[in-house]
Formats: structure tokens, C-alpha cells, sequence
């Protein structure tokens, strides 16, 4: 057992400890041949040094991962047109400046500041906020990211007012309502131009500031003193409807999971993030389903079957991770694993640990067949969700906590998530044994900003795919 836990400890720390060229050398190593298994590795190592260019904003990596993942994509016939568009705009873009744009009325005053492009920011929501409307973003706004600008239309007498925000993945131009304003329009007027245009027969008087990953815009008709009242529609307008999303909170009842510092326990910590999560997500408009809702057991396969029953959309299994007392302070860091057929060291023993609840169900070589069963496509599907949850968490606790870990996304044989017939992936948030993170592991700041960036990963998953 010591051994066992001896050699998870060194693996964990041998691969986070890994450089970026040391895994872009490894990925460009698996692309040559024809072999189909070092192929899908490689897009792997290609996604997570993407997710890493990105939290660093590290343009070279950024572009050299977009080529590895399209090269690999392409090959295993991966539908990789996002990043295909993203490596356009990043090679085509590097210098380039916007062209300011021109007022036609004399008689309003024009605010324009120039579009640079930077890494993409992506819309997740669109809602009325009393008399505001708040466009919500993947990412914290900048001011050279907001071209605001004004004109007017002498053929049709319209008074027009232009928010252009250097955002992508809206699929779909959006018409929204508010009385007293003939028109409001969303559309993607570039492919990382997303354009607001506010037309109006008389003069609005608009005004608007932005706030971390939020543009809020206040509309008034000048001949009204008062705000004018929310529309009767107040519900989220995203591109994400009628997903329903199961959420499964780790071990349960007779089933403690890891017992780490000042005898935490998994179980605990672990509902208790599940169900901010929950909250979260049913604020923004998901309809959401938990396989435990309180502490009590339920069986790893019987969680699956839930989620199959509901009809899913995806699947989200939380966890905490644990090594023995003597490596406590070594080991950190949050991951992500999707199911795959994966025979690593690593994902086999942490796979181990949150299996032990249940290895009877299924022998060895009944799961080893069943692995081979799996469904390619939901696969790939699991590894993109992976990669967004993993993305939002770190993209939000970082913004408040100093030295938060990426422990990268992984793919592992996770039993609890076997026999899903969705996208399903397990988040191990963190390390239950390690003294500073447990502290904040059982935070209720903490866990409101792990299980925000974690809603954060659910819209942008929906967004792109």
C-alpha cells in the first residue's frame, strides 16, 4: 500500500512537472506514424497545452497547440473548425488594428477606442438586470475590448447606438425586447466581433461600464425621467437552453471517501460544492438533477443509471483527491478526468482510490471488455467538457487565491462513470491531504468561486459544441 501511494505521489509530481516543451516535443513525437492510439494522445497533450496558453496567455504556445490540435483533429477526424477559425484569426491578427469607425450625426457625441486583438473572450449569457442589460463574458473585459460608438440613419431616421466587444461563439444573431425601443440586436458581425446595436426612432441616453467579466449597459429614452421598467421576460437568454445536467457528489452514507487534513472528509466538502454548483446552474436557466442530495450511499453504477434515466446532457462527478500523511504537503492541485480506455500508471491508481467503494460490481475482465465498448464520440465530447470545467475553475479561483494548481485533464477507466450515455467527466478539486489547500477546500468562499468557474466551464462547453 505505502509503495502504491509512494509511486502515485512520484507521478503526480513527474507530470505536472513537466515543461511545455517537453510535452509539445512528446505530442509532435506521437503525430508521426499512423498509429490511431499516439495520434489521440497527442491531440491530448495538444488540448492541455492549449488550456495552459491560455491561463498563461502565452501567444506562441497558444499557436503552436492550435496547429498540433487541428493536425490531430483533422487526422482523427475530430470536428476541430473552432480551432481551425481561432488559428486563422490568431496568425492573421498579430498586428493588426481596427480601423476606427465613422459617426454620421453631428449632433452625438462619438466614444471610440481601438479594437486590439488579443486572446478570444467568449459570450456565455445575455439577461435583463432591472433596467440594465448585462452581457456576461468567459473572461475579464478590457477597455481596448470595448469600441463603443454612435450614427444616424437619415434614411430610415433612426437614432443608432453600436457596442462592439472583441468576443466570439455566438452562433446565432439574437433580437431581444424592451418597450420603448423599436430595436435591439446581437449579432456576430466578425468572427471575433460581437456587435450590439441599439436603434431607436427618438434619442436614448445610454450608459455603460464594465466590471471584471461583465458589460452593463443602462438604456433610457431621454423623454422619461424614470429607468423604464424590466420587460416581462427576465429568464437568461443564452445559446445553452433546455440542457439538463446531472451532478454527482462523490462517495456518500457508509462511504466517507479520503479523510485528510484535521479529518476532513471527502463526502462532505464535496456535497457541499455540488450543490453551490447546483444552485448556480439553475439560477442561469440548466435543469439540474443530483444522485445524492444528502449524505447517504448510492452505488457507483446506480449513479449512471440516474443520469441516463433523466436523460442528461452531460455528467459531472466531484471529488477530492488524498496521498498518505508523510507526502501531504507535496501534493496538490485540481484535475479533470474524462472515461477513456487509458492504461496510465496515474490515471489507473487515482482511479483506484474512487473506485474502492465498488470494485465488485464488475470484475477485471469485465471491465477491461466494456472499456473497449466505449462510444469514441462521446469520448471526444467528454474530453472538450473536461477541459472547459477545467478551464472556468482555474480561470476563477485564481482570481482571489494565490498559487492554485493546474493538475492538468486526464483520461482514466473511473468506474462511477462507466455506462453513462453522455459526455461524463470526473473534477478532483483539489487534494484533501494538502494543509493550505483542505483550509480552502472547506471554505464557503472557496467553494463559491470553484463551483462559479465550474458553471463558467458547463456554458462554455455548450457554447462551443
Amino acid at each position: 500500500m505505502l509503495r502504491s501511494l509512494f509511486l502515485l505521489l512520484f507521478l503526480t509530481l513527474s507530470l505536472s512537472a513537466l515543461s511545455n516543451s517537453a510535452i509539445l516535443k512528446r505530442a509532435n513525437g506521437f503525430m508521426q506514424g499512423n498509429n490511431k492510439s499516439n495520434q489521440f494522445r497527442a491531440y491530448n497533450d495538444y488540448k492541455n497545452l492549449y488550456l495552459r496558453a491560455l491561463m498563461k496567455d502565452d501567444k506562441r504556445l497558444l499557436k503552436s497547440s492550435l496547429k498540433g490540435i487541428v493536425k490531430s483533429g483533422n487526422s482523427l477526424h475530430i470536428d476541430v473548425e473552432q480551432y481551425e477559425k481561432e488559428l486563422s484569426l490568431l496568425s492573421k491578427n498579430s498586428y493588426k488594428k481596427q480601423k476606427n469607425k465613422k459617426t454620421i450625426h453631428k449632433n452625438i457625441k462619438k466614444k471610440k477606442s481601438k479594437l486590439k486583438y488579443t486572446a478570444s473572450n467568449k459570450l456565455k449569457s445575455i439577461r435583463w438586470k432591472e433596467s440594465k442589460l448585462v452581457l456576461y463574458f468567459s473572461k475579464k473585459l478590457k477597455s481596448n475590448q470595448i469600441n463603443y460608438f454612435t450614427k444616424y440613419d437619415k434614411n430610415n431616421k433612426k437614432y443608432i447606438y453600436v457596442f462592439e466587444v472583441n468576443a466570439a461563439s455566438l452562433k446565432a444573431s439574437q433580437t431581444l425586447h424592451k418597450k420603448y425601443i423599436d430595436k435591439i440586436k446581437l449579432s456576430q458581425h466578425k468572427l471575433n466581433t460581437l456587435r450590439l446595436s441599439i436603434e431607436n426612432s427618438k434619442k436614448v441616453k445610454i450608459n455603460f461600464k464594465y466590471s471584471q467579466n461583465e458589460l452593463i449597459i443602462n438604456i433610457r429614452v431621454k423623454s422619461y425621467k424614470k429607468v423604464i421598467s424590466t420587460p416581462h421576460i427576465t429568464a437568461p437568454i443564452r445559446l445553452d437552453r433546455n440542457k439538463v445536467i446531472v451532478i454527482d457528489a462523490g462517495h456518500g452514507g457508509k462511504d466517507p471517501g479520503a479523510v485528510g487534513y484535521k479529518r476532513y472528509r471527502e463526502k462532505v466538502l464535496v456535497l457541499q460544492i455540488a450543490q453551490k454548483l447546483k444552485k448556480i446552474l439553475k439560477k442561469r436557466g440548466f435543469k439540474i438533477y443530483m444522485t445524492r442530495d444528502n449524505d447517504k450511499f448510492v452505488k457507483l453504477s446506480n449513479r449512471t443509471k440516474f443520469a441516463n434515466k433523466k436523460h442528461a446532457d452531460i455528467f459531472i462527478s466531484i471529488h477530492a483527491n488524498a496521498v498518505a500523511a508523510k507526502n501531504a504537503k507535496k501534493a496538490q492541485g485540481l484535475e479533470t478526468y474524462f472515461l477513456s480506455t487509458s492504461r496510465s500508471e496515474r490515471a489507473k491508481r487515482v482511479a483506484a482510490k474512487e473506485n474502492k467503494a465498488e470494485l465488485s460490481e464488475m470484475d477485471y475482465y469485465g471491465k477491461e471488455s466494456f472499456l473497449h465498448t466505449l462510444n469514441s464520440h462521446n469520448i471526444i465530447a467528454a474530453n472538450k467538457l473536461a477541459i472547459d470545467l477545467q478551464r472556468g475553475a482555474l480561470a476563477s479561483l485564481n482570481k482571489s487565491y494565490k498559487k492554485v494548481k493546474d493538475a492538468g485533464v486526464r483520461d482514466g477507466p473511473f468506474w462511477v462513470l462507466v455506462g453513462a450515455q453522455m459526455p461524463a467527466v470526473l473534477v478532483e478539486v483539489g487534494f484533501i491531504t494538502h494543509p493550505t489547500e483542505a483550509k480552502r477546500l472547506v471554505s464557503n468562499k472557496y467553494q463559491n468561486k470553484l463551483a462559479f468557474g465550474l458553471a463558467n466551464g458547463v456554458e462554455r462547453y455548450f457554447l462551443n459544441n
